[in-house]
Protein backbone atom coordinates (compact mmCIF):
# COMPACT_ATOMS: atom_id res chain seq x y z
CA UNK A 1 0.00 0.00 0.00
CA UNK A 2 1.38 3.57 -1.08
CA UNK A 3 1.73 6.39 1.28
CA UNK A 4 -0.91 8.18 -0.93
CA UNK A 5 -3.67 5.39 -0.65
CA UNK A 6 -2.68 5.82 3.30
CA UNK A 7 -3.25 9.12 2.89
CA UNK A 8 -6.71 9.08 1.56
CA UNK A 9 -7.83 6.91 3.68
CA UNK A 10 -6.65 8.86 6.37
CA UNK A 11 -8.74 11.92 4.68
CA UNK A 12 -11.62 9.93 4.42
CA UNK A 13 -12.05 8.93 8.24
CA UNK A 14 -11.08 12.51 9.25
CA UNK A 15 -13.80 13.76 7.44
CA UNK A 16 -16.56 11.00 8.61
CA UNK A 17 -14.77 12.49 12.36
CA UNK A 18 -15.87 15.58 10.94
CA UNK A 19 -19.30 15.08 10.38
CA UNK A 20 -19.64 13.40 13.94
CA UNK A 21 -18.33 16.13 15.28
CA UNK A 22 -21.09 18.50 13.95
CA UNK A 23 -23.65 16.13 14.85
CA UNK A 24 -22.51 16.20 18.42
CA UNK A 25 -22.55 19.60 18.98
CA UNK A 26 -25.99 19.75 17.52
CA UNK A 27 -26.86 19.62 21.11
CA UNK A 28 -25.38 20.08 25.06
CA UNK A 29 -25.64 16.91 25.82
CA UNK A 30 -23.38 15.61 23.07
CA UNK A 31 -20.98 18.82 22.90
CA UNK A 32 -18.06 17.43 24.63
CA UNK A 33 -18.30 14.08 21.94
CA UNK A 34 -18.70 16.37 19.49
CA UNK A 35 -15.42 18.52 20.53
CA UNK A 36 -13.45 15.23 21.26
CA UNK A 37 -14.30 13.69 17.60
CA UNK A 38 -13.12 16.90 16.11
CA UNK A 39 -10.03 17.16 17.82
CA UNK A 40 -9.72 13.74 16.97
CA UNK A 41 -10.49 14.35 13.31
CA UNK A 42 -7.71 17.62 13.36
CA UNK A 43 -5.26 14.89 14.46
CA UNK A 44 -5.44 12.62 11.61
CA UNK A 45 -5.97 15.37 9.25
CA UNK A 46 -2.75 17.14 10.20
CA UNK A 47 -1.01 13.24 10.38
CA UNK A 48 -1.98 12.52 7.33
CA UNK A 49 -0.72 16.06 5.39
CA UNK A 50 2.61 15.80 6.85
CA UNK A 51 3.05 12.37 5.96
CA UNK A 52 1.97 13.51 2.15
CA UNK A 53 4.49 16.28 2.66
CA UNK A 54 7.15 13.93 3.15
CA UNK A 55 6.48 11.92 0.26
CA UNK A 56 6.10 14.76 -2.56
CA UNK A 57 8.88 16.96 -1.25
CA UNK A 58 12.20 17.79 -3.60
CA UNK A 59 14.04 18.90 -0.20
CA UNK A 60 15.69 16.11 2.01
CA UNK A 61 13.02 14.67 4.34
CA UNK A 62 14.43 16.02 7.44
CA UNK A 63 14.98 19.68 6.13
CA UNK A 64 10.82 19.31 5.28
CA UNK A 65 10.38 17.50 8.54
CA UNK A 66 12.30 20.53 10.60
CA UNK A 67 10.39 22.50 9.03
CA UNK A 68 6.94 21.41 9.31
CA UNK A 69 7.43 21.00 13.15
CA UNK A 70 8.85 24.51 13.57
CA UNK A 71 5.11 25.59 12.05
CA UNK A 72 3.37 22.77 14.17
CA UNK A 73 5.24 24.42 17.33
CA UNK A 74 4.91 28.13 16.72
CA UNK A 75 1.31 27.43 15.84
CA UNK A 76 0.61 25.01 18.72
CA UNK A 77 2.67 27.41 21.23
CA UNK A 78 0.38 30.96 20.40
CA UNK A 79 -2.98 28.87 20.06
CA UNK A 80 -2.12 27.48 23.65
CA UNK A 81 -1.17 30.75 25.09
CA UNK A 82 -4.25 32.85 23.34
CA UNK A 83 -6.95 30.30 24.22
CA UNK A 84 -5.71 30.37 27.54
CA UNK A 85 -5.82 33.77 28.22
CA UNK A 86 -9.19 34.54 26.34
CA UNK A 87 -12.07 35.56 28.96
CA UNK A 88 -15.31 34.30 27.96
CA UNK A 89 -16.73 37.64 27.10
CA UNK A 90 -13.81 38.00 24.21
CA UNK A 91 -14.61 34.49 22.72
CA UNK A 92 -16.86 36.46 19.90
CA UNK A 93 -14.04 38.69 18.89
CA UNK A 94 -11.26 35.89 19.19
CA UNK A 95 -13.67 33.67 16.78
CA UNK A 96 -14.09 36.56 14.29
CA UNK A 97 -10.05 36.93 14.61
CA UNK A 98 -9.28 33.37 13.70
CA UNK A 99 -11.89 33.55 10.76
CA UNK A 100 -9.59 36.04 9.53
CA UNK A 101 -6.85 34.00 9.58
CA UNK A 102 -8.87 31.63 7.47
CA UNK A 103 -9.23 34.22 4.87
CA UNK A 104 -5.52 35.86 4.81
CA UNK A 105 -4.28 32.23 4.40
CA UNK A 106 -6.50 31.39 0.99
CA UNK A 107 -5.65 34.67 -0.41
CA UNK A 108 -1.84 33.59 0.38
CA UNK A 109 -2.54 29.97 -1.09
CA UNK A 110 -4.14 31.56 -4.11
CA UNK A 111 -0.83 33.48 -4.51
CA UNK A 112 0.98 30.56 -3.91
CA UNK A 113 -0.24 28.07 -6.32
CA UNK A 114 -0.94 30.88 -9.19
CA UNK A 115 3.35 32.22 -8.80
CA UNK A 116 3.76 28.51 -9.24
CA UNK A 117 2.39 28.00 -12.54
CA UNK A 118 4.83 27.06 -15.10
CA UNK A 119 5.98 29.75 -17.30
CA UNK A 120 4.24 30.17 -20.80
CA UNK A 121 0.94 30.71 -22.49
CA UNK A 122 0.45 27.32 -23.38
CA UNK A 123 0.34 26.28 -19.93
CA UNK A 124 -2.28 28.21 -18.88
CA UNK A 125 -4.96 26.06 -16.90
CA UNK A 126 -8.15 28.62 -16.70
CA UNK A 127 -10.08 26.26 -14.54
CA UNK A 128 -7.23 26.20 -12.20
CA UNK A 129 -7.14 30.40 -12.81
CA UNK A 130 -10.98 30.69 -11.92
CA UNK A 131 -10.40 28.24 -8.73
CA UNK A 132 -7.24 30.80 -7.75
CA UNK A 133 -8.95 33.94 -8.63
CA UNK A 134 -12.52 32.60 -6.30
CA UNK A 135 -9.99 31.53 -3.55
CA UNK A 136 -8.36 34.82 -3.01
CA UNK A 137 -11.41 36.58 -3.78
CA UNK A 138 -13.78 34.85 -1.05
CA UNK A 139 -10.58 34.98 1.03
CA UNK A 140 -9.78 38.86 1.27
CA UNK A 141 -13.52 39.02 1.78
CA UNK A 142 -13.29 37.52 4.75
CA UNK A 143 -10.15 38.39 5.95
CA UNK A 144 -11.00 42.12 5.84
CA UNK A 145 -15.30 41.40 6.78
CA UNK A 146 -13.19 39.36 9.89
CA UNK A 147 -10.97 42.22 11.24
CA UNK A 148 -13.92 44.85 11.20
CA UNK A 149 -16.17 42.20 12.92
CA UNK A 150 -13.43 41.92 15.92
CA UNK A 151 -13.09 45.75 15.86
CA UNK A 152 -16.81 45.82 16.25
CA UNK A 153 -17.01 43.16 18.96
CA UNK A 154 -14.11 44.17 20.93
CA UNK A 155 -15.11 47.70 21.11
CA UNK A 156 -12.13 49.25 18.76
CA UNK A 157 -14.71 50.31 16.45
CA UNK A 158 -18.36 51.95 16.53
CA UNK A 159 -21.03 49.46 16.71
CA UNK A 160 -23.05 51.80 14.63
CA UNK A 161 -23.40 50.89 11.13
CA UNK A 162 -21.38 52.81 8.46
CA UNK A 163 -23.57 54.10 6.13
CA UNK A 164 -22.09 55.59 2.78
CA UNK A 165 -24.22 57.40 0.11
CA UNK A 166 -25.57 54.19 -2.34
CA UNK A 167 -23.78 51.79 -0.08
CA UNK A 168 -25.54 49.04 -1.72
CA UNK A 169 -24.60 50.35 -5.67
CA UNK A 170 -20.85 50.21 -4.24
CA UNK A 171 -20.95 46.70 -3.59
CA UNK A 172 -22.97 45.77 -6.57
CA UNK A 173 -19.90 47.59 -8.73
CA UNK A 174 -17.25 45.94 -6.90
CA UNK A 175 -18.65 42.62 -7.61
CA UNK A 176 -18.98 44.10 -11.34
CA UNK A 177 -15.48 45.15 -11.18
CA UNK A 178 -14.59 41.87 -9.69
CA UNK A 179 -16.01 39.95 -12.87
CA UNK A 180 -14.61 42.46 -15.62
CA UNK A 181 -10.88 41.64 -13.60
CA UNK A 182 -11.83 37.96 -14.06
CA UNK A 183 -12.17 37.88 -17.71
CA UNK A 184 -8.71 39.81 -17.83
CA UNK A 185 -7.30 37.78 -15.67
CA UNK A 186 -8.04 34.32 -17.58
CA UNK A 187 -7.13 36.42 -21.09
CA UNK A 188 -3.64 36.72 -19.55
CA UNK A 189 -0.96 34.41 -21.51
CA UNK A 190 1.69 34.40 -18.80
CA UNK A 191 2.05 34.12 -15.05
CA UNK A 192 3.49 37.82 -14.85
CA UNK A 193 0.58 39.33 -17.42
CA UNK A 194 -2.40 37.69 -15.15
CA UNK A 195 -0.80 39.21 -11.96
CA UNK A 196 -2.21 42.88 -12.40
CA UNK A 197 -5.64 41.60 -12.58
CA UNK A 198 -5.10 39.63 -9.51
CA UNK A 199 -3.68 42.42 -7.67
CA UNK A 200 -6.26 44.68 -8.20
CA UNK A 201 -9.02 42.21 -8.17
CA UNK A 202 -7.29 41.75 -4.42
CA UNK A 203 -7.77 45.12 -3.56
CA UNK A 204 -11.05 45.66 -4.54
CA UNK A 205 -12.34 42.50 -2.33
CA UNK A 206 -9.97 43.63 0.55
CA UNK A 207 -12.55 47.34 0.55
CA UNK A 208 -15.52 44.90 0.02
CA UNK A 209 -15.34 42.66 2.76
CA UNK A 210 -14.23 46.15 5.31
CA UNK A 211 -17.69 47.75 3.79
CA UNK A 212 -20.06 44.85 3.96
CA UNK A 213 -19.45 44.27 7.89
CA UNK A 214 -19.05 48.03 8.60
CA UNK A 215 -22.25 49.15 7.22
CA UNK A 216 -23.46 45.98 9.49
CA UNK A 217 -24.94 47.21 12.89
CA UNK A 218 -24.67 46.35 16.22
CA UNK A 219 -28.14 44.94 16.47
CA UNK A 220 -27.26 42.15 14.17
CA UNK A 221 -23.71 41.24 15.15
CA UNK A 222 -24.40 37.20 16.01
CA UNK A 223 -25.69 36.92 12.00
CA UNK A 224 -21.99 38.42 11.07
CA UNK A 225 -20.11 36.14 13.27
CA UNK A 226 -21.79 33.08 11.56
CA UNK A 227 -21.90 34.55 8.31
CA UNK A 228 -18.00 34.79 8.55
CA UNK A 229 -17.88 31.60 9.84
CA UNK A 230 -19.60 30.58 6.46
CA UNK A 231 -17.24 32.35 4.66
CA UNK A 232 -14.69 31.27 6.06
CA UNK A 233 -15.46 27.95 5.37
CA UNK A 234 -15.65 28.11 1.54
CA UNK A 235 -12.45 30.52 1.44
CA UNK A 236 -10.75 26.90 3.05
CA UNK A 237 -12.92 24.98 0.33
CA UNK A 238 -11.49 27.36 -2.63
CA UNK A 239 -7.90 26.90 -1.34
CA UNK A 240 -8.80 22.87 -1.26
CA UNK A 241 -9.24 23.33 -4.95
CA UNK A 242 -6.78 25.39 -5.68
CA UNK A 243 -4.33 22.58 -3.92
CA UNK A 244 -5.79 19.49 -4.74
CA UNK A 245 -6.33 18.39 -1.65
CA UNK A 246 -9.85 16.80 -1.04
CA UNK A 247 -9.99 16.64 2.70
CA UNK A 248 -10.07 20.92 2.48
CA UNK A 249 -12.64 20.91 0.22
CA UNK A 250 -14.99 18.61 1.83
CA UNK A 251 -13.73 20.32 5.72
CA UNK A 252 -14.22 23.60 3.89
CA UNK A 253 -17.61 22.97 2.22
CA UNK A 254 -18.61 21.56 6.36
CA UNK A 255 -17.93 24.73 7.71
CA UNK A 256 -18.93 26.44 4.86
CA UNK A 257 -22.73 24.79 4.85
CA UNK A 258 -23.18 25.24 8.43
CA UNK A 259 -22.53 28.60 8.75
CA UNK A 260 -24.93 29.25 6.30
CA UNK A 261 -27.52 27.21 8.25
CA UNK A 262 -26.82 28.82 11.68
CA UNK A 263 -26.73 31.88 9.78
CA UNK A 264 -30.11 30.98 8.46
CA UNK A 265 -31.65 30.15 12.00
CA UNK A 266 -30.14 33.16 13.35
CA UNK A 267 -32.14 35.61 11.01
CA UNK A 268 -35.06 33.61 11.66
CA UNK A 269 -34.85 34.15 15.36
CA UNK A 270 -34.47 38.18 14.44
CA UNK A 271 -37.15 37.72 12.14
CA UNK A 272 -35.00 39.34 9.25
CA UNK A 273 -34.05 38.20 5.91
CA UNK A 274 -30.30 37.50 5.41
CA UNK A 275 -29.87 40.01 2.57
CA UNK A 276 -31.46 42.89 4.85
CA UNK A 277 -28.91 41.74 7.47
CA UNK A 278 -25.76 42.46 4.49
CA UNK A 279 -27.60 45.53 3.07
CA UNK A 280 -29.54 47.64 6.30
CA UNK A 281 -27.94 46.43 9.74
CA UNK A 282 -29.36 48.46 12.74
CA UNK A 283 -27.52 49.78 15.47
CA UNK A 284 -26.30 52.80 17.21
CA UNK A 285 -24.24 51.57 19.46
CA UNK A 286 -26.04 52.51 22.58
CA UNK A 287 -26.13 55.16 24.57
CA UNK A 288 -29.33 56.66 27.17
CA UNK A 289 -32.32 54.93 26.40
CA UNK A 290 -34.81 57.47 24.49
CA UNK A 291 -37.64 57.67 26.70
CA UNK A 292 -36.03 57.73 29.69
CA UNK A 293 -38.04 61.11 31.37
CA UNK A 294 -41.57 60.83 32.57
CA UNK A 295 -42.82 60.15 29.07
CA UNK A 296 -42.75 56.57 29.59
CA UNK A 297 -43.10 56.44 33.39
CA UNK A 298 -40.60 56.02 36.63
CA UNK A 299 -37.90 54.08 37.08
CA UNK A 300 -38.58 51.59 40.29
CA UNK A 301 -35.19 50.91 41.63
CA UNK A 302 -34.62 47.51 43.88
CA UNK A 303 -31.80 46.80 46.30
CA UNK A 304 -30.75 43.12 46.48
CA UNK A 305 -32.33 42.10 49.94
CA UNK A 306 -35.59 43.29 48.58
CA UNK A 307 -35.16 41.35 45.41
CA UNK A 308 -34.31 38.40 48.00
CA UNK A 309 -37.51 38.56 49.67
CA UNK A 310 -39.30 38.44 46.17
CA UNK A 311 -37.65 35.14 45.48
CA UNK A 312 -38.45 33.73 48.72
CA UNK A 313 -41.63 34.49 48.48
CA UNK A 314 -41.91 32.77 44.61
CA UNK A 315 -42.65 29.64 43.18
CA UNK A 316 -41.59 29.76 40.28
CA UNK A 317 -37.94 31.93 38.54
CA UNK A 318 -36.99 32.19 34.94
CA UNK A 319 -33.52 33.59 34.74
CA UNK A 320 -32.44 35.65 30.90
CA UNK A 321 -28.94 36.05 30.59
CA UNK A 322 -27.25 38.29 28.29
CA UNK A 323 -24.07 39.50 27.14
CA UNK A 324 -24.03 41.80 30.39
CA UNK A 325 -24.11 38.50 32.84
CA UNK A 326 -20.85 37.62 30.75
CA UNK A 327 -19.21 40.79 31.28
CA UNK A 328 -19.67 40.90 34.88
CA UNK A 329 -18.43 37.04 34.86
CA UNK A 330 -21.84 36.57 36.84
CA UNK A 331 -22.40 33.24 35.56
CA UNK A 332 -20.96 31.76 38.85
CA UNK A 333 -23.34 33.77 41.30
CA UNK A 334 -26.14 33.30 39.10
CA UNK A 335 -25.66 29.42 39.13
CA UNK A 336 -25.40 29.49 42.92
CA UNK A 337 -28.52 31.52 43.06
CA UNK A 338 -30.49 28.98 40.79
CA UNK A 339 -29.52 26.05 43.40
CA UNK A 340 -30.14 27.93 46.70
CA UNK A 341 -33.61 28.79 45.19
CA UNK A 342 -34.05 25.27 44.34
CA UNK A 343 -33.07 23.71 47.21
CA UNK A 344 -36.01 25.58 48.55
CA UNK A 345 -38.48 24.06 46.15
CA UNK A 346 -38.70 26.77 43.79
CA UNK A 347 -38.83 25.95 39.88
CA UNK A 348 -36.14 27.85 38.35
CA UNK A 349 -35.20 27.68 34.63
CA UNK A 350 -33.20 29.92 32.41
CA UNK A 351 -34.50 31.40 29.03
CA UNK A 352 -31.88 31.89 26.39
CA UNK A 353 -32.80 33.64 23.16
CA UNK A 354 -31.12 32.46 20.26
CA UNK A 355 -29.15 35.65 19.36
CA UNK A 356 -28.13 36.37 23.20
CA UNK A 357 -25.02 37.96 23.79
CA UNK A 358 -22.17 38.49 20.88
CA UNK A 359 -22.14 35.03 19.08
CA UNK A 360 -24.60 32.17 18.79
CA UNK A 361 -24.62 30.00 22.04
CA UNK A 362 -22.78 32.73 23.78
CA UNK A 363 -25.34 32.47 26.82
CA UNK A 364 -25.37 28.27 26.68
CA UNK A 365 -21.65 27.76 27.03
CA UNK A 366 -21.44 30.78 29.94
CA UNK A 367 -24.21 28.58 31.95
CA UNK A 368 -22.46 25.20 31.12
CA UNK A 369 -19.03 26.91 32.51
CA UNK A 370 -21.40 27.29 35.59
CA UNK A 371 -22.31 23.65 35.41
CA UNK A 372 -26.05 24.51 35.50
CA UNK A 373 -28.12 21.68 34.39
CA UNK A 374 -28.89 21.10 30.94
CA UNK A 375 -32.54 20.41 31.66
CA UNK A 376 -33.44 23.76 32.84
CA UNK A 377 -31.88 25.80 30.36
CA UNK A 378 -34.79 26.14 27.86
CA UNK A 379 -35.20 28.04 24.66
CA UNK A 380 -37.00 31.21 23.95
CA UNK A 381 -40.01 29.01 21.88
CA UNK A 382 -40.20 26.71 25.19
CA UNK A 383 -40.03 29.22 28.21
CA UNK A 384 -42.22 32.03 26.44
CA UNK A 385 -45.46 30.26 26.90
CA UNK A 386 -44.54 29.70 30.85
CA UNK A 387 -43.85 33.31 31.47
CA UNK A 388 -47.53 34.58 32.70
CA UNK A 389 -47.90 31.80 35.06
CA UNK A 390 -43.69 32.62 35.96
CA UNK A 391 -43.82 34.96 39.59
CA UNK A 392 -40.19 36.23 39.14
CA UNK A 393 -38.54 37.09 36.02
CA UNK A 394 -34.63 38.16 36.62
CA UNK A 395 -33.33 39.64 33.68
CA UNK A 396 -29.24 39.86 34.33
CA UNK A 397 -27.15 41.66 31.42
CA UNK A 398 -30.15 41.25 28.87
CA UNK A 399 -31.51 43.84 26.93
CA UNK A 400 -33.04 43.90 23.07
CA UNK A 401 -34.03 39.99 23.61
CA UNK A 402 -36.49 41.20 26.06
CA UNK A 403 -37.42 44.82 24.43
CA UNK A 404 -41.46 44.83 24.48
CA UNK A 405 -41.09 47.11 21.73
CA UNK A 406 -40.11 44.22 19.33
CA UNK A 407 -44.09 43.45 19.70
CA UNK A 408 -45.88 46.91 20.27
CA UNK A 409 -43.83 49.24 18.19
CA UNK A 410 -44.37 48.90 14.70
CA UNK A 411 -41.54 52.13 14.38
CA UNK A 412 -39.27 50.27 16.31
CA UNK A 413 -36.13 48.91 14.49
CA UNK A 414 -36.52 45.60 16.01
CA UNK A 415 -40.05 45.73 15.06
CA UNK A 416 -41.68 41.90 14.78
CA UNK A 417 -38.15 39.90 15.87
CA UNK A 418 -39.17 37.36 18.55
CA UNK A 419 -38.15 37.88 21.99
CA UNK A 420 -38.54 36.44 25.33
CA UNK A 421 -41.95 38.00 26.94
CA UNK A 422 -40.47 38.52 30.23
CA UNK A 423 -42.89 41.28 31.16
CA UNK A 424 -45.62 39.03 31.39
CA UNK A 425 -44.54 37.64 34.49
CA UNK A 426 -45.44 38.80 38.04
CA UNK A 427 -42.66 40.47 38.63
CA UNK A 428 -39.58 41.53 36.82
CA UNK A 429 -36.43 42.59 37.96
CA UNK A 430 -33.74 43.80 36.02
CA UNK A 431 -30.33 43.43 36.55
CA UNK A 432 -27.92 46.85 34.70
CA UNK A 433 -25.11 49.31 35.05
CA UNK A 434 -27.88 52.01 33.92
CA UNK A 435 -30.35 52.92 31.78
CA UNK A 436 -27.81 52.47 28.39
CA UNK A 437 -29.65 51.07 25.23
CA UNK A 438 -28.73 47.26 24.12
CA UNK A 439 -26.00 46.71 21.58
CA UNK A 440 -28.27 47.53 18.73
CA UNK A 441 -29.01 50.57 20.62
CA UNK A 442 -32.48 50.59 20.74
CA UNK A 443 -34.66 51.86 24.10
CA UNK A 444 -36.21 49.61 26.01
CA UNK A 445 -39.78 50.07 27.58
CA UNK A 446 -39.62 46.98 29.81
CA UNK A 447 -37.52 49.07 32.45
CA UNK A 448 -40.99 51.78 32.86
CA UNK A 449 -43.11 48.82 33.50
CA UNK A 450 -45.12 48.76 36.24
CA UNK A 451 -44.33 45.55 37.38
CA UNK A 452 -40.18 45.67 36.66
CA UNK A 453 -37.82 47.11 39.11
CA UNK A 454 -34.25 48.10 38.39
CA UNK A 455 -31.23 46.31 40.35
CA UNK A 456 -28.61 48.72 39.15
CA UNK A 457 -24.78 48.11 39.59
CA UNK A 458 -22.55 45.06 38.96
CA UNK A 459 -24.06 41.65 38.24
CA UNK A 460 -21.46 39.76 39.89
CA UNK A 461 -21.90 42.00 43.06
CA UNK A 462 -25.79 42.33 43.28
CA UNK A 463 -26.05 38.21 43.32
CA UNK A 464 -23.77 38.04 45.66
CA UNK A 465 -25.71 40.27 47.91
CA UNK A 466 -29.00 38.41 46.79
CA UNK A 467 -27.33 34.97 47.92
CA UNK A 468 -25.95 36.62 51.27
CA UNK A 469 -29.87 38.06 51.68
CA UNK A 470 -31.04 34.69 51.21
Amino acid sequence: MTVTSVVLAAYLAAGILFIASLAGLSAQTSARRGTVLGMLGMTVALAATVALALERSSRPWPVTAGLILLVLVVGAAVGTWRARRVEMTQMPELIALLHSFVGLSAVLVGYGSYLAEPAGAAAVDPVHRVEVFLGVLIGAVTFTGSVVAFGKLSGRMASAPLTLPARNLLNLAALVVCGGLLTWFLAGGSTAAGLAPLLVMTLVALALGWHLVAAIGGGDMPVVVSMLNSYSGWAAAAAGFTLGNDLLIVTGALVGASGAILSYLMCKAMNRSFWSVVLGGFGTGGGTSPGATTEQGEVREASPEAVADLLAGARSVVVVPGYGMAVAKAQHPVAELAQRLRDRGVRVRFGVHPVAGRLPGHMNVLLAEARVPYDIVLGMEEVNPDLPDTDVVLVIGANDTVNPAAQDDPASPIAGMPVIEAWKARDVVVFKRSLATGYAGVGNPLFFRDNTQMLFGDAKEQVDKIVQAL
